[in-house]
């Protein structure tokens, strides 16, 4: 017994030093498994390769003529804008295509030389600090926040529509700003209009570039029909599909608003030029204008809208969009006012009353036609839409045959190019110019309803054939 007890004794100090560091062993290796796994779980967290190539597949088809095409866009287009801006004034008549003609018959460098020379720095200033303004209004003020349709991973963006409220505030401003001015800056404005253009253009430029090149930053979703990687091809008709500066949505925030506040700005300067040059303001210009920025405030307050068309779901962020959003639009769009302002036309009552009868009418077509469809979309319980008739396609959408959407499969296009019949008239017929947006707007829209129709047969297959023997128009009911 006393050997026992004393070896117990003995092996105390022994047993009790062994468990201590076993102990810290164990505490060592737990800790050890502990980053073993966190490394796994971070490992685990980033997509692999394959899941990316999976989330966006290579492109292997090309729209608008492919490479030679995009090349056309991304100089042609700018190069029409710029024929119209210095093709078109006061003093040398609106003859834009003879300008350009004799410009490159007679070509001569030092002409753009000093077109760059004289370029007025205001204009430039201008315009960023505008954009700057919507952007500032646009992410401060409050507004409703709107989800987006279901991205191709399943999850679903958020859009804050304050659109309408961004417009009256910057309106709002410019009208503190300009108070007790007088009429100079918009004068200003129209003697300098084609150096206003020529940096919108710049602008749009850089702003593509920059947005292209962001695109190859982390694991963004691209679009399905800008990742062909061909650099011409895909800054052209756009690579990110949703690019985002935290919120920010810069492809929702380019679509409505730069392009359409811009243009109804200028269209009021140009009316304001002709009340300021004639003394009086012309039923053609108040038409035209009232009927524009009555689309604009339209479309503005019915932004939420926008986020189930082609521009937002399907199509990427590059320089088709943005130079159409940022340059084309406010610049072209705003031509019958300008043409106005240089050349007063005086309508009789009957062609005011026909002229405000087509834009009625188009915008009947089109408003309703679109809040049948956007209805049907959200609430196909609701009592106007409650009866109409669809096919249901195997992807899970369901296509309307019945009501505006049975007379057409885009009537809602038709609609939109009588108006843009309505805002030309107003110009008369002394000239061919002002009437280039609605001759441009049939090729744009018969286009785009091109290229849905082939999505839409890619998507839908055999229910798209079906829908087509139902509704058998394209646009215009009966005739095409």
């Amino acid at each position: 017994m006393p050997q026992t007890k004393e070896g117990t004794e003995d092996s105390g100090p022994t047993n009790r030093a062994a468990r201590r560091a076993a102990t810290k062993q164990e505490a060592k290796e737990a800790k050890v498994a502990q980053v073993s796994k966190s490394v796994k779980t971070k490992k685990k967290a980033v997509p692999s390769t394959s899941a990316s190539k999976e989330l966006n597949p290579k492109t292997t088809t090309k729209e608008f003529g492919g490479v030679p095409g995009a090349i056309a866009f991304i100089t042609v287009l700018p190069a029409l804008v710029l024929t119209f801006a210095y093709g078109c004034n006061k003093e040398l008549g609106y003859h834009p295509f003879y300008r350009l003609y004799t410009f490159i018959t007679n070509f001569d460098v030092n002409v753009i030389v000093n077109t760059l020379k004289n370029w007025h720095y205001g204009t430039g200033i201008l315009y960023i600090v505008f954009i700057l303004q919507l952007v500032v209004f646009s992410v401060s003020l409050p507004g409703p926040e709107v989800e987006g349709v279901p991205l191709r991973d399943g999850t679903k963006l958020k859009y804050k529509t304050n659109a309408l409220m961004v417009l009256q505030s910057v309106s709002t401003l410019v009208f503190m700003a300009l108070r007790g001015q007088g009429t100079f800056m918009f004068v200003w404005i129209r003697d300098n209009f084609a150096d206003l253009v020529l940096f919108s253009i710049f602008f749009a430029y850089v702003i593509s570039i920059a947005v292209y090149a962001g695109s190859f930053i982390g694991n963004q979703m691209l679009a399905l029909g800008g990742n062909t990687g061909n650099p011409i091809y895909d800054f052209m008709i756009g690579r990110p599909l949703n690019p985002r500066i935290g919120s920010f949505d810069l492809k929702f925030f380019s679509e409505l608003r730069p392009g359409l506040m811009l243009w109804a700005g200028l269209n009021l300067t140009f009316a304001i030029v002709q009340y300021v040059e004639l003394g009086r303001i012309t039923y053609s210009m108040i038409l035209t204008v009232a009927f524009q920025i009555w689309y604009v405030v339209d479309s503005l307050i019915n932004e939420s809208s926008v986020l189930t068309t082609m521009d937002i779901t399907t199509d990427g962020l590059g320089f088709m969009l943005l130079f159409g959003n940022y340059s084309w639009v406010p610049m072209m769009y705003s031509l019958q006012a300008r043409y106005l302002a240089d050349n007063p036309v005086d309508l009789s009552y009957p062609a005011i009353i026909g002229i405000i009868a087509l834009q009625l009418i188009g915008y009947w077509i089109f408003r309703s036609a679109n809040a049948q469809k956007d209805t049907f979309r959200k609430k196909p319980l609701s009592f106007p839409v409650k009866d109409l008739t669809y096919i249901q396609t195997k992807t899970g959408s369901k296509l309307i045959t019945s009501g505006w959407w049975g007379k057409s499969r885009h009537i809602n296009y038709f609609g939109d190019w009588l108006m843009s019949l309505a805002w030309c008239l107003p110009c008369g017929f002394n000239s061919i110019i002002p009437y280039f947006y609605c001759i441009y707007f049939a090729i744009l829209l018969i286009h785009r309803e091109r290229r849905d129709n082939h999505k839409c047969q890619t998507k839908y297959g055999e229910d798209w054939d079906r829908y087509c023997s139902i509704v058998k128009y394209r646009i215009i009911p009966y005739i095409y």
